[in-house]
């Protein structure tokens, strides 16, 4: 797109007159958008990855210049000028399809390359684990590999909007920890109310893409990026950052030591005293299912059954991943389908709006019911 179709479909905003022209200028020369630290790290191996296949952002180019220098553009409205706001993590488009992924740089001493990439082999609908596409010895540091994955996004965002968007988050978590267990392989990161660690592959949601650094706008920034709804849609959620998993030998005890989690409230925790690693699993997990879920909306009492005995200030009294799952899919199967239709409705909503958002909710489930009437 020319500099001058680009600025014909701008807001006119977007545009600087001469002395707005002449500020961002200056900024600009003065560093403004120059690259961060952990930038300047992606940029010193964009030749390296393009050569194997992936290619970053125009801002990450050796040879970078703000595109928007020379031009009456406003810098926010140029892709070029978002910066990278996690060192670790780097999308990229792979060359031979176009598609989105995401590079991470890890330690080569941590267990992290082994049980991902042990993971990946196993090909199984139940592995919620992120796939690995690629891994790469750093070129500057023998100490750093580089690993290449599907581009996901964060699991609530969008946030939930039905019942049923959330049952089926559930199914795929307590499926893919169950996968997990079954293969000796303690995640320890399982998240707190924050859902760091939980991501989903968002195709489904958003047909024509969004900006990777800018979520909620378009990939030109030119608009914001609105998602469909998830009812009806193959949304895919995997458990990522497995620097702190462990993989146990068949037969060893799963003990570990350690406090460093994302659940703070998990009760057994400890530096020092060793403690089951799946266990602190079943309790973060059902922790969460308490926090994101039953506390916060309405209808969602049936999961007590479940967050209950996986939150048991006893690790010896809960249940296994295996029995949660079975215990899970009991519940499950005595829901009633339509509470699936059903909007999450916050607990801390005023009544008035509570009463003209379940009379919508209603009447949408009537136009289902008589929808699936006259088609049959």
């Amino acid at each position: 797109m020319s500099v001058q179709e680009r600025q014909r479909r701008l807001p006119h905003y977007a545009i600087l007159d001469p002395a707005g022209m002449e500020i961002y200028t200056e900024s600009t020369r003065r560093g403004t958008y120059a690259h961060a630290p952990w930038e300047t790290f992606w940029q010193e191996r964009y030749c390296f990855l393009k050569e194997n296949g992936y290619v970053l952002r125009p801002r990450y180019e050796p040879k970078w210049k703000p595109s928007w220098i020379g031009t009456a553009i406003h810098p926010a409205y140029c892709e070029d000028s978002v910066m990278l706001m996690h060192h670790q993590v780097i999308d990229a488009r792979r060359r031979n399809d176009n598609e989105l992924v995401a590079i991470k740089q890890f330690r080569t001493d941590s267990q992290e390359q082994h049980i991902i990439q042990f993971l990946s082999t196993l090909k199984d609908e139940k592995n919620h684990a992120v796939p690995i596409y690629a891994v790469f010895p750093d070129p500057f540091d023998r100490q750093l590999a580089l690993m290449v994955m599907p581009f996901l996004r964060p699991c609530d965002e969008p946030d939930f909007s039905t019942i049923g968007d959330a049952v089926e988050f559930i199914d795929q978590m307590i499926e893919g920890l169950t996968f997990l267990h079954s293969h000796r392989i303690a995640h320890r990161r399982v998240p707190d109310i924050a859902f760091a660690n939980i991501m989903m592959d968002a195709k489904p949601l958003y047909p024509n893409g969004y900006h990777p650094a800018r979520l909620h706008c378009s990939e030109d920034l030119l608009q914001e990026s609105t998602p469909l709804p998830r009812a009806g849609r193959s949304i895919r959620y995997y458990y990522v950052d497995f620097g702190l998993s462990i993989k146990f030998p068949e037969g060893a005890p799963p003990y570990a030591v350690g406090d460093v989690g994302r659940d703070a409230e998990v009760p057994e925790l400890s530096p020092d005293v060793p403690y089951d690693a799946f266990k602190v699993d079943i309790f973060a997990l059902g922790n969460l299912f308490r926090k994101k879920f039953e506390q916060r909306f309405n209808s969602m009492e049936f999961l007590l059954r479940l967050i209950e005995p996986m939150t048991r200030r006893q690790p010896e009294t809960r249940p296994t991943a295996e029995q949660v799952l079975v215990e899970w899919q009991s519940t499950r199967a005595e829901l009633n389908e339509s509470l699936f239709r059903w909007r999450l409705g916050p607990k801390s909503e005023p009544a008035i709006e509570r009463m003209f958002n379940d009379t919508v909710a209603v009447a949408l489930e009537g136009i289902y019911r008589l929808r699936k009437l006259v088609g049959t």
